[in-house]
Protein backbone atom coordinates (compact mmCIF):
# COMPACT_ATOMS: atom_id res chain seq x y z
CA UNK A 1 0.00 0.00 0.00
CA UNK A 2 3.13 2.43 -0.34
CA UNK A 3 3.39 3.04 3.18
CA UNK A 4 4.80 1.23 6.51
CA UNK A 5 2.55 -0.69 9.12
CA UNK A 6 3.54 -0.28 12.90
CA UNK A 7 2.03 -1.77 15.59
CA UNK A 8 2.12 -0.96 19.71
CA UNK A 9 0.79 -3.70 22.36
CA UNK A 10 0.38 -3.76 25.94
CA UNK A 11 0.30 -7.29 27.26
CA UNK A 12 2.28 -9.32 29.93
CA UNK A 13 3.57 -12.42 27.74
CA UNK A 14 5.94 -11.18 25.34
CA UNK A 15 5.84 -14.14 22.99
CA UNK A 16 2.18 -14.42 22.67
CA UNK A 17 2.48 -10.75 22.09
CA UNK A 18 4.99 -10.92 19.17
CA UNK A 19 2.70 -14.38 17.65
CA UNK A 20 -0.67 -11.62 17.82
CA UNK A 21 1.70 -8.97 15.87
CA UNK A 22 2.89 -11.71 13.46
CA UNK A 23 -0.69 -12.60 12.83
CA UNK A 24 -2.15 -8.83 12.24
CA UNK A 25 1.17 -8.20 9.83
CA UNK A 26 -0.13 -11.33 7.66
CA UNK A 27 -3.35 -10.00 7.89
CA UNK A 28 -2.07 -6.63 5.92
CA UNK A 29 0.17 -8.57 3.78
CA UNK A 30 -2.94 -10.50 2.91
CA UNK A 31 -4.87 -7.11 2.48
CA UNK A 32 -1.80 -5.82 0.33
CA UNK A 33 -1.97 -8.52 -1.93
CA UNK A 34 -6.12 -7.64 -2.46
CA UNK A 35 -6.21 -3.83 -2.63
CA UNK A 36 -2.54 -2.72 -4.07
CA UNK A 37 -2.41 -0.56 -7.07
CA UNK A 38 1.40 -1.40 -7.40
CA UNK A 39 1.12 -5.03 -7.33
CA UNK A 40 -0.04 -5.71 -10.80
CA UNK A 41 -1.18 -9.37 -9.66
CA UNK A 42 -3.30 -7.94 -6.98
CA UNK A 43 -7.04 -8.81 -6.67
CA UNK A 44 -7.66 -4.99 -7.54
CA UNK A 45 -6.02 -4.79 -10.93
CA UNK A 46 -6.71 -8.59 -12.03
CA UNK A 47 -10.36 -7.02 -11.29
CA UNK A 48 -9.69 -3.96 -13.66
CA UNK A 49 -8.33 -6.21 -16.35
CA UNK A 50 -11.21 -7.73 -16.40
CA UNK A 51 -14.52 -7.83 -19.34
CA UNK A 52 -15.84 -4.67 -19.41
CA UNK A 53 -19.96 -5.11 -18.15
CA UNK A 54 -19.13 -8.36 -16.87
CA UNK A 55 -19.92 -9.15 -13.25
CA UNK A 56 -16.98 -10.57 -11.16
CA UNK A 57 -17.04 -12.39 -8.16
CA UNK A 58 -15.15 -10.63 -5.45
CA UNK A 59 -13.57 -11.65 -2.45
CA UNK A 60 -16.06 -10.06 0.73
CA UNK A 61 -12.81 -8.04 1.73
CA UNK A 62 -12.65 -6.23 -1.84
CA UNK A 63 -16.51 -6.45 -2.29
CA UNK A 64 -17.17 -4.34 1.03
CA UNK A 65 -14.16 -1.86 0.50
CA UNK A 66 -15.78 -1.17 -3.01
CA UNK A 67 -19.02 -0.85 -1.48
CA UNK A 68 -17.66 1.43 1.15
CA UNK A 69 -15.94 3.19 -1.43
CA UNK A 70 -19.08 3.67 -3.60
CA UNK A 71 -21.25 4.99 -0.79
CA UNK A 72 -18.88 7.61 0.03
CA UNK A 73 -18.35 8.85 -3.74
CA UNK A 74 -22.12 8.75 -3.81
CA UNK A 75 -22.57 10.96 -0.54
CA UNK A 76 -19.93 13.62 -1.84
CA UNK A 77 -20.52 13.60 -5.23
CA UNK A 78 -17.38 12.24 -6.50
CA UNK A 79 -15.26 14.10 -4.76
CA UNK A 80 -14.03 10.80 -3.27
CA UNK A 81 -13.63 8.31 -6.17
CA UNK A 82 -12.10 4.94 -6.02
CA UNK A 83 -12.21 5.09 -10.15
CA UNK A 84 -9.66 7.56 -9.96
CA UNK A 85 -6.91 5.55 -11.00
CA UNK A 86 -6.07 6.54 -14.09
CA UNK A 87 -6.16 10.47 -13.19
CA UNK A 88 -3.74 9.03 -10.43
CA UNK A 89 -1.36 7.35 -12.76
CA UNK A 90 -0.99 10.23 -15.26
CA UNK A 91 -0.13 12.39 -12.00
CA UNK A 92 2.06 10.62 -10.83
CA UNK A 93 3.99 10.54 -14.20
CA UNK A 94 3.67 14.72 -14.32
CA UNK A 95 5.05 14.45 -10.85
CA UNK A 96 8.29 12.54 -12.09
CA UNK A 97 8.43 14.11 -15.40
CA UNK A 98 8.16 17.61 -13.87
CA UNK A 99 5.32 18.81 -15.88
CA UNK A 100 1.80 18.98 -15.88
CA UNK A 101 -0.41 16.55 -18.46
CA UNK A 102 -1.67 18.10 -22.11
CA UNK A 103 -5.26 18.71 -21.61
CA UNK A 104 -5.82 15.67 -24.06
CA UNK A 105 -4.11 12.55 -22.08
CA UNK A 106 -6.44 14.58 -19.00
CA UNK A 107 -9.66 14.45 -21.34
CA UNK A 108 -8.34 10.55 -22.09
CA UNK A 109 -8.32 10.02 -18.48
CA UNK A 110 -11.66 11.91 -17.54
CA UNK A 111 -13.50 9.47 -20.36
CA UNK A 112 -12.33 5.83 -18.27
CA UNK A 113 -13.55 7.67 -14.57
CA UNK A 114 -16.33 7.79 -12.41
CA UNK A 115 -17.98 6.29 -10.10
CA UNK A 116 -21.35 5.42 -11.70
CA UNK A 117 -19.74 2.88 -13.92
CA UNK A 118 -18.75 1.41 -10.72
CA UNK A 119 -21.31 -1.42 -10.48
CA UNK A 120 -21.54 -2.97 -7.10
CA UNK A 121 -24.08 -5.86 -6.50
CA UNK A 122 -25.75 -6.88 -3.24
CA UNK A 123 -24.47 -11.18 -4.88
CA UNK A 124 -20.78 -10.52 -3.76
CA UNK A 125 -19.82 -9.28 -7.05
CA UNK A 126 -18.72 -6.35 -8.85
CA UNK A 127 -18.65 -4.62 -12.37
CA UNK A 128 -16.79 -1.64 -14.37
CA UNK A 129 -18.90 -0.63 -17.44
CA UNK A 130 -16.23 1.17 -19.32
CA UNK A 131 -12.71 -0.10 -20.83
CA UNK A 132 -9.48 0.61 -19.39
CA UNK A 133 -11.08 1.94 -15.95
CA UNK A 134 -8.69 1.19 -12.78
CA UNK A 135 -9.88 1.70 -9.61
CA UNK A 136 -7.28 3.31 -6.57
CA UNK A 137 -8.32 2.62 -3.08
CA UNK A 138 -5.16 5.11 -1.83
CA UNK A 139 -8.05 6.79 -0.09
CA UNK A 140 -9.50 4.04 2.20
CA UNK A 141 -7.23 0.86 1.97
CA UNK A 142 -4.51 1.92 4.47
CA UNK A 143 -7.43 2.54 7.10
CA UNK A 144 -9.71 -0.46 6.56
CA UNK A 145 -6.32 -2.94 6.70
CA UNK A 146 -5.17 -0.81 10.43
CA UNK A 147 -8.89 -1.90 11.67
CA UNK A 148 -8.15 -5.61 10.27
CA UNK A 149 -4.69 -5.74 11.86
CA UNK A 150 -6.56 -4.10 15.50
CA UNK A 151 -8.98 -6.86 15.29
CA UNK A 152 -6.74 -9.68 15.01
CA UNK A 153 -4.96 -8.10 18.00
CA UNK A 154 -7.83 -8.01 19.65
CA UNK A 155 -8.64 -11.44 19.08
CA UNK A 156 -5.54 -12.91 20.41
CA UNK A 157 -6.12 -11.05 23.33
CA UNK A 158 -4.49 -7.65 23.25
CA UNK A 159 -7.35 -5.49 22.84
CA UNK A 160 -4.59 -2.63 24.23
CA UNK A 161 -3.08 -1.80 20.83
CA UNK A 162 -2.77 0.52 18.39
CA UNK A 163 -2.06 0.07 14.52
CA UNK A 164 -0.44 3.25 12.64
CA UNK A 165 -0.24 3.13 8.58
CA UNK A 166 1.45 6.03 7.88
CA UNK A 167 -0.80 9.06 9.25
CA UNK A 168 -3.15 6.80 9.57
CA UNK A 169 -4.28 4.97 12.99
CA UNK A 170 -6.52 2.21 14.39
CA UNK A 171 -6.74 2.92 18.01
CA UNK A 172 -7.99 0.07 21.08
CA UNK A 173 -8.60 0.32 24.62
CA UNK A 174 -6.24 2.18 26.43
CA UNK A 175 -3.26 1.38 27.96
CA UNK A 176 -2.93 0.13 31.40
CA UNK A 177 -3.25 3.46 33.86
CA UNK A 178 -4.25 5.32 31.35
CA UNK A 179 -7.04 6.75 29.96
CA UNK A 180 -6.39 6.84 26.18
CA UNK A 181 -3.41 6.97 23.83
CA UNK A 182 -1.79 10.47 23.49
CA UNK A 183 -1.89 11.01 19.60
CA UNK A 184 -0.29 14.12 18.28
CA UNK A 185 -1.65 16.13 15.51
CA UNK A 186 0.63 17.97 12.78
CA UNK A 187 -0.36 20.71 10.27
CA UNK A 188 0.39 22.88 7.60
CA UNK A 189 1.04 24.91 10.31
CA UNK A 190 3.32 23.01 12.45
CA UNK A 191 4.50 20.11 9.45
CA UNK A 192 7.62 18.74 11.70
CA UNK A 193 6.14 18.49 15.23
CA UNK A 194 2.57 18.13 16.84
CA UNK A 195 0.46 21.34 17.54
CA UNK A 196 -2.25 19.50 19.35
CA UNK A 197 -2.80 16.41 21.21
CA UNK A 198 -5.57 14.18 22.16
CA UNK A 199 -5.91 11.67 24.38
CA UNK A 200 -8.59 8.95 22.70
CA UNK A 201 -9.13 5.12 22.86
CA UNK A 202 -11.14 3.17 20.53
CA UNK A 203 -11.04 5.14 17.74
CA UNK A 204 -9.83 5.99 14.44
CA UNK A 205 -7.67 8.99 13.62
CA UNK A 206 -6.28 10.53 10.19
CA UNK A 207 -4.45 13.12 9.12
CA UNK A 208 -4.09 13.85 5.25
CA UNK A 209 -2.55 17.07 4.08
CA UNK A 210 0.25 18.34 1.72
CA UNK A 211 2.86 18.72 4.51
CA UNK A 212 5.05 15.60 3.39
CA UNK A 213 4.22 14.89 -0.28
CA UNK A 214 3.54 17.60 -2.74
CA UNK A 215 5.78 18.90 -6.13
CA UNK A 216 6.30 22.69 -7.59
CA UNK A 217 5.16 22.48 -11.40
CA UNK A 218 5.51 26.21 -13.60
CA UNK A 219 6.18 27.36 -10.24
CA UNK A 220 3.05 26.66 -8.43
CA UNK A 221 2.68 24.15 -5.66
CA UNK A 222 0.62 20.46 -6.39
CA UNK A 223 -0.75 18.41 -3.19
CA UNK A 224 -0.11 14.68 -4.22
CA UNK A 225 -3.82 14.45 -3.09
CA UNK A 226 -5.81 14.37 -6.92
CA UNK A 227 -8.51 16.23 -7.15
CA UNK A 228 -11.28 13.88 -9.22
CA UNK A 229 -12.80 17.14 -10.91
CA UNK A 230 -9.79 18.43 -12.41
CA UNK A 231 -7.29 15.47 -12.59
CA UNK A 232 -4.69 17.62 -10.85
CA UNK A 233 -3.32 17.80 -7.13
CA UNK A 234 -4.74 20.00 -4.74
CA UNK A 235 -3.17 23.92 -4.50
CA UNK A 236 -4.79 24.92 -1.70
CA UNK A 237 -2.66 24.64 1.53
CA UNK A 238 -4.36 22.73 4.16
CA UNK A 239 -4.10 19.73 6.21
CA UNK A 240 -7.29 17.77 7.68
CA UNK A 241 -7.28 15.61 10.88
CA UNK A 242 -10.24 13.52 11.53
CA UNK A 243 -11.49 11.47 14.76
CA UNK A 244 -13.86 8.60 13.78
CA UNK A 245 -15.44 5.73 15.12
CA UNK A 246 -12.50 3.66 13.04
CA UNK A 247 -9.67 3.84 10.72
CA UNK A 248 -11.57 2.89 7.39
CA UNK A 249 -13.96 6.06 8.29
CA UNK A 250 -11.09 8.27 9.61
CA UNK A 251 -8.96 7.77 6.42
CA UNK A 252 -11.43 7.96 3.47
CA UNK A 253 -13.22 10.73 4.92
CA UNK A 254 -9.61 12.83 5.85
CA UNK A 255 -9.26 11.78 1.96
CA UNK A 256 -12.83 13.46 0.86
CA UNK A 257 -12.30 16.73 3.43
CA UNK A 258 -9.22 17.40 1.53
CA UNK A 259 -10.66 17.88 -1.80
CA UNK A 260 -14.16 19.16 -0.44
CA UNK A 261 -12.84 21.53 1.99
CA UNK A 262 -14.28 23.28 5.64
CA UNK A 263 -17.23 24.73 4.38
CA UNK A 264 -18.36 21.29 3.12
CA UNK A 265 -20.91 21.01 5.41
CA UNK A 266 -22.71 18.41 7.77
CA UNK A 267 -19.89 15.51 8.41
CA UNK A 268 -21.28 11.56 9.08
CA UNK A 269 -22.28 10.97 12.61
CA UNK A 270 -19.83 10.51 15.18
CA UNK A 271 -16.98 11.91 12.90
CA UNK A 272 -14.92 15.20 14.14
CA UNK A 273 -12.63 17.30 11.54
CA UNK A 274 -9.90 19.72 12.27
CA UNK A 275 -9.39 21.81 8.95
CA UNK A 276 -5.77 24.02 8.93
CA UNK A 277 -5.56 26.10 6.08
CA UNK A 278 -2.66 28.35 4.88
CA UNK A 279 -3.12 31.12 2.66
CA UNK A 280 -0.92 33.02 0.83
CA UNK A 281 0.07 35.30 3.35
CA UNK A 282 0.69 33.19 5.20
CA UNK A 283 -1.96 33.34 7.99
CA UNK A 284 -3.37 30.36 9.65
CA UNK A 285 -7.29 29.53 9.42
CA UNK A 286 -8.46 27.14 11.96
CA UNK A 287 -11.99 25.45 11.57
CA UNK A 288 -13.69 22.42 13.36
CA UNK A 289 -16.53 20.37 12.58
CA UNK A 290 -18.39 17.93 14.57
CA UNK A 291 -19.03 15.69 17.53
CA UNK A 292 -18.24 12.63 19.20
CA UNK A 293 -21.10 11.27 21.62
CA UNK A 294 -20.27 14.22 24.33
CA UNK A 295 -17.46 15.13 23.69
CA UNK A 296 -16.30 18.08 21.37
CA UNK A 297 -12.78 18.80 19.38
CA UNK A 298 -11.81 21.63 22.14
CA UNK A 299 -12.52 18.94 24.95
CA UNK A 300 -10.78 16.48 23.50
CA UNK A 301 -7.76 18.87 22.72
CA UNK A 302 -8.10 20.06 26.58
CA UNK A 303 -7.94 16.78 27.71
CA UNK A 304 -4.23 16.44 30.27
CA UNK A 305 -2.00 13.80 28.34
CA UNK A 306 -0.10 12.35 31.95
Amino acid sequence: MGTIFSIRIYGTDPIEAEAAAQAAYQRVHQLNSIFSDYDPESELLRFCRGPVGVATRLTPELHEILRLSWDLAHQTEGRFDPTIGPLVRLWRQSHRLGRLPTPEKLEEAFSRTGYQFLKINDDGTASLEVEGMRLDLGGIAKGYAADEALAILRERGFPQSLVAASGDLAIGEAPPKKRGWTVGLSSVASPHEPDRFLVVRNCGISTSGDTQQFVILGGKRYSHIVDPATGLGLTDRKSVSVLAPNATTSDSMATALSVMGANSGPLAEGVIARFVELDDGGEIREICHGQLKDKTWESLQAAPVN
